[in-house]
């Protein structure tokens, strides 16, 4: 059986010492040897190996040696060693130390005195205990502070053990004496400790009698005031105003563990705006003062808690948070830009944009590896405030539009996204934005943000000299034609084809970034000089969708080819010159035909894929002979796509606000007090605050109830029959990383049963945290048992076991086994929202895929997919307009979050059959394979439908 251990040491087990060589080393005279032996001794005792023979030796030449840190050693390993037998009783050679220990209680020395007082704490024989007390009180008024610190402590060790009263009977008013005449601050933290532990009631009247002294008291004596001060409110809540004034004054100690504490305590004590409003200004002063970001992270978490419940304070703070960003670590930067994203007000925004601007800029100049993800953070940030607050979009996107050719091609994509709701949200800065784009469209270089751009020009150039403008941009970054160099024999044909142009090489003034992120230069023949338009402000420039589309980049050359036919089918709108709408229209079908050349050459690796062929033959087929209709479609029927994407999204993010702000309301028949017709005598403002925050919580049901009965009941297991001698049943709680189980064992035999004990074990990544008790049951009598169980990952559990016990009558033991208690991974999953892009890129990273067949006797694609939702407590990522319609088909993206941090990612792509069925794979993909075994059993038990 594991026994309890109070000494933990790191064990090299490379080189283990043999029981022989250590005897010899104690018995030789050499002390640096025996110091050695001793701590091999110790190591070989805490892992496992029992050395029965040593003890003699050790009392007979370790004990009498007078060097320190051999008697520290020798205390170590009489800590450690087995002092009683198997039934319990203390080993009779055990008295030989007893004379050892009293003598070194009385030693000359204060090192020897304080470090055998230290080893009493740990001990727990009364036997040994017992005649060495007269020692350990004589020592409470020596000289020293060390050992009267340390023997307070070995008088509370020993009034703590089950007869400790009746050791020590008056120990706590000795104490108490002790500490009101005790200067040491070690030592009266330690006095007062003990008070707490032992004899709370003199500790709290120790502490009101000195209130006025809290704090000039140390930071140590300080926390174990608070650790007080939490206790006693927690069970007297009528008391808690007087002490809620000791926290204030604690608020300004040096200490800032002691204001951290502080900070916590009043939060979880009292719900009035002062006393929330000081805790969150401490939080603050905390998040700026300390240079640990372990510590800064903690902070942040803390103010993220206090924004969910006090949001009307922490609004008032959002500046203080936004100082944090000045940490160069992203996991600070990033929890303070969710928390003060959450804080933004009307009132607020301009200055909070104001800051992300000049972060932004910031980014520029610094060498930081971390610049271009910090960047991107920044850039989502800007994206999130001017959606919920248009007004400030006109300050921020043209800024933004200046990293449109970031190397980073995420925090590029970023930008472009944002730039493309906004020019929608916002037609008065539809003008700016299309010709800065325009200005800027030569430095992307990133073939994803390219195609959002063109889509940008083909949309939203609306005036003549906005689609001339675009037409000319996209012709300068294509470059001059063909986009390779023919064979002189094919020239001939060409030149009938297209003008000739003739080629020379140009150095290109910056490395263009191709689309797996790579760079590459670009001088070759293949690139041809040319002047650029006016509209360009810049010089002469390699073409960046040159460069994309020559790396075989066809997806980019059929956008092109879109984005050209709709800026010239507006054109046609536009431009009452009939003449120069038919010379855009020809120098297009020019550069389309170019591009389709190109595709099919032998000059790239890979030729044109099917689909980007058909793109661009159907653009040139369009521009060749365009219709009412089809014009209707490409220039209208896009715009509204978009429009309605735009329109669902501000949906969803509303029905999930509304659905936040649903809090639960009290029951018609719940108590309310009227705060008007209270009693004030005597209460200070903040207590009177207090009182009224308690009241309003009472009233609105906002203090949180233990739960439904019914669901209580929901959650009882049987675990044995009822014809079982043993009757028993567990109510299982699931607090995130502890499972508690409440066993109601009922004895229904007419005998007592004795010894009874339940034995618990666990598969998968569960722990026990406690060994199991023996109890005593009297007949028809029941008794409550707890067993804690520790969780260190998402993965569904098994705890099974047995209930032993013995009776008067039968020498044996009788075992009843339990029923197992399952451990459902759908308690520590819950729905989380994340972007499409954020989805995509966690699919590709996790290495972990269960994939499972649909198999069901649901007939619908949707209600399916509503069964699927329910059964594995997901967020389904898919826009619910993507989901409408009957077309046979059904495909979206699911995402949850563990209590652990883990994602959980599930695509269902399922197909209805000519028979009616569904079939298709449901597929899961995690990090770690525990959640991805489990989800996939939970679905395929509960994807046949029903319940």
């Amino acid at each position: 059986m594991e026994k309890s251990c109070t000494l933990l040491i790191h064990f090299d087990k490379g080189t283990p010492a043999l029981a022989n060589e250590i005897k010899e080393a104690l018995e030789g005279n050499d002390v640096p040897a025996k110091v050695d032996a001793m701590k091999k001794a110790i190591m070989l005792l805490l892992n496992g190996e029992t050395l029965p023979q040593l003890f003699i030796t050790v009392v007979r030449y370790v004990l009498p040696s007078e060097d320190h840190t051999v008697q520290k050693l020798l205390l170590l390993y009489l800590e450690i060693i087995d002092k009683t037998d198997s039934k319990g009783r203390v080993l009779p050679e055990m008295i030989l130390i007893c004379q050892n220990l009293r003598n070194n209680l009385i030693h000359a020395n204060e090192y020897i005195r304080g470090v055998t007082l230290r080893f009493l704490c740990r001990l727990n024989e009364v036997e040994i205990i017992e005649p060495l007390i007269p020692s350990v009180l004589a020592n409470l008024e020596h000289r020293h502070p060390f050992i009267r610190r340390n023997a307070i402590l070995a008088v509370m060790a020993i009034y703590k053990l089950p007869q400790g009263e009746q050791l020590l009977a008056d120990a706590p008013e000795m104490i108490e004496k002790l500490l009101l005449s005790e200067q040491d601050q070690s030592a009266k933290r330690n006095a007062f400790l003990m008070l707490f532990n032992c004899a709370q009631d003199r500790a709290i009247n120790y502490l009101l009698t000195h209130v006025d002294r809290v704090p000039d008291w140390g930071d140590l004596f300080q926390m174990v005031v608070l650790e007080l001060i939490r206790k006693v409110c927690r069970t007297n809540k009528a008391e808690k105003g007087k002490y809620i004034k000791i926290i204030i004054s604690l608020l300004n100690a040096p200490s800032a563990a002691v204001i951290y504490e502080c900070a916590g305590t009043l939060v979880s004590l009292s719900s009035a705006p002062t006393a929330i409003r000081a805790a969150a200004n401490t939080y603050c002063q905390l998040l700026l003062s300390q240079s640990d970001n372990n510590v800064k992270l903690i902070v942040l978490d803390r103010l993220s808690e206090l924004k969910a419940s006090h949001r009307e304070i922490m609004v008032d703070l959002i500046m203080d948070v936004l100082r944090a960003l000045s940490s160069p670590n992203l996991d600070i930067r990033r929890k303070t830009l969710d928390i003060v994203l959450d804080l933004i007000t009307p009132r607020n925004v301009n200055e909070v944009v104001l800051t992300l601007k000049k972060e932004v800029v910031k980014t520029q100049s610094g060498e930081l590896e971390k610049n271009g993800e910090y960047r991107q953070m920044l850039i989502q940030a800007i994206h999130s405030c001017a959606i919920k607050f248009p007004e400030v979009a006109s300050t921020v996107v043209h800024l933004l539009m200046d990293f449109l050719g970031d190397s980073n091609v995420a925090s590029a994509m970023d930008v472009v996204v944002f730039v493309r709701e906004i020019i929608e949200t916002n037609p008065k800065l539809r003008v700016s934005i299309v010709t800065r784009l325009l200005d800027t469209f030569y430095q992307i270089r990133a073939a994803r943000v390219c195609s959002c751009a063109l889509w940008i020009i083909g949309e939203y150039c609306l005036s003549l000299s906005e689609v001339e403008s675009g037409l000319a941009t996209i012709k300068q970054c294509l470059g001059d034609l063909p986009f390779f160099s023919v064979s002189e024999e094919e020239g001939t044909d060409s030149s009938k084809k297209s003008q000739q142009v003739t080629s020379i090489t140009v150095s290109s003034r910056r490395p263009a970034i191709l689309a797996d992120g790579t760079y590459a230069t670009q001088s070759a023949a293949s690139e041809t000089a040319f002047s650029p338009p006016t509209v360009v402000q810049g010089s002469l420039t390699t073409g960046n969708l040159r460069s994309l589309i020559l790396t075989g980049d066809f997806f980019l050359g059929a956008v092109i080819a879109c984005t050209l036919t709709k800026l010239v089918l507006r054109l046609e709108e536009v431009q009452s010159s009939k003449s120069e709408v038919n010379k855009a229209s020809s120098s297009v079908l020019l550069i389309l035909v170019s591009m389709l050349q190109l595709g099919q050459s032998s000059a790239l690796p890979h030729p044109i894929d099917n689909d980007s062929y058909d793109r661009i033959v159907l653009c040139i087929r369009l521009l060749c002979n365009t219709g009412d209709d089809i014009r209707k479609i490409w220039l209208k029927s896009c715009r509204e796509s978009f429009v309605k994407m735009l329109s669902d999204k501000q949906l969803r993010e509303t029905e999930e606000i509304k659905a936040k702000a649903q809090v639960s309301h009290s029951q018609p028949d719940d108590l309310i007090d009227f705060y008007h017709l209270k009693n004030r005598r005597g209460m200070s403002q903040l207590e009177l605050e207090d009182e009224v925050q308690d009241d309003l919580k009472r009233a609105t049901g906002e203090f949180s109830k233990d739960g439904d009965d019914a669901n209580k009941l929901n959650r009882i297991l049987q675990l044995t029959g009822f014809s079982d001698p043993v009757y028993a049943e567990a109510y299982v709680t699931v607090h995130h990383y502890d499972i508690v189980l409440d066993v109601t064992v009922i004895n229904r035999t007419k005998e007592t049963l004795q010894n009874l004990c339940l034995e618990l074990a666990t598969m998968g990544d569960l722990k026990l945290v406690e060994r199991p008790q023996n109890y005593t049951l009297a007949p028809e009598s029941s008794k409550q048992i707890k067993a804690n169980i520790k969780v260190s990952s998402t993965e569904t559990g098994v705890i099974f076991g047995n209930i032993v016990y013995e009776t008067s009558n039968v020498l044996e033991r009788t075992v009843v086994v339990l029923n197992d208690i399952h451990i459902d991974i759908m308690d520590y999953i819950s729905p989380a929202v994340c972007s499409d892009a954020a989805f995509r890129t966690m699919w590709a990273e996790f290495e972990w895929e269960n994939k499972v067949a649909v198999n069901t006797v649901i007939e619908d694609e949707k209600e399916f997919l509503d069964h699927v939702i329910r059964s594995t407590n997901m967020k389904c990522l898919t826009a619910h307009s993507a989901l409408e319609g009957e077309c046979g088909f059904l495909a979206a993206n699911l995402y949850a979050k563990s209590v652990f941090g883990e994602d959980a990612l599930v695509n269902v792509s399922i197909e209805k059959q000519s028979d009616g069925k569904l079939s298709g794979y449901i597929r899961i993909r995690s990090k770690t394979q525990g959640i991805a075994l489990s989800l996939g059993d939970k679905i395929t038990l509960k994807q046949k439908g029903g319940s």
